[in-house]
């Protein structure tokens, strides 16, 4: 069924909201933009900008882009025969391959990145979601395997994923910064993704991998 027009408005208002305030921030810094004057950008009022974005940093990072269920979802998603880091992996190259804006290689993602990093509470944000993506993922992994509650295994498996999935949004966010384009962050990233894979042991490759129907 299509989108309806109540839907349709919806999402075109949120969309002017978000594209509204990434405007102003990159232009002024994040810490240097009121909600007001977000809302004012976008013309709409304060009350109905909070019913779209319940704080000023889900602006940036709305929690159906920046979620804590990222990497829980993917594995969630895997094939028959996939392990969980290979389905990380794989969709990680994916998105790199496409140039996907939820790894920042979109065209002018670099001056985003900046204001990103030049405000801390944004940055706060970007550490916790990293914690709070690993934990997610470690107990959908306990889950699945039936793990013993003293069995540690799923959730230094998962700390493996969550390493090689944050080693690669900080190599990217380190060469946006250097200037370079996306084509060769995305060709310098996949190949950091064959080393890190390289660098995983067999259990850590192979845990959890979905029976074959």
């Amino acid at each position: 069924m299509g989108e309806g027009l109540r839907e349709r408005k919806k999402r075109q208002t949120r969309q002017r909201i978000s594209e509204a305030a990434v405007a102003l921030f990159v232009e002024r810094g994040f810490d240097h933009v009121t909600i007001a004057e977000v809302a004012a950008a976008a013309d709409v009022s304060v009350n109905t900008l909070y019913n779209y974005y319940e704080s000023k940093e889900d602006l940036v990072l709305p929690p159906d882009q920046a979620s804590p269920q990222r990497l829980a979802d993917i594995v969630r998603a895997r094939e028959p025969g996939e392990s969980a880091a290979r389905a990380v992996l794989d969709h990680l190259r994916d998105e790199l391959r496409r140039r996907d804006r939820n790894v920042g290689l979109t065209a002018g993602f670099g001056r985003v990145f900046q204001m990103m990093r030049a405000a801390p509470t944004l940055t706060a944000r970007l550490e916790d979601l990293g914690r709070e993506m690993t934990e997610a993922l470690g107990a959908v992994l306990a889950e699945e395997t039936g793990a013993a509650p003293d069995d540690q295994t799923p959730v230094v498996v998962a700390g493996a994923i969550g390493w090689f999935h944050s080693l690669v949004y900080g190599e990217i966010g380190r060469r946006i910064e250097a200037g370079e384009k996306p084509d060769a962050i995305a060709k310098a990233v996949l190949e950091l993704l064959d080393l890190a894979e390289g660098m995983l042991s067999g259990t850590a490759l192979t845990y959890a991998t979905r029976p074959e129907a």
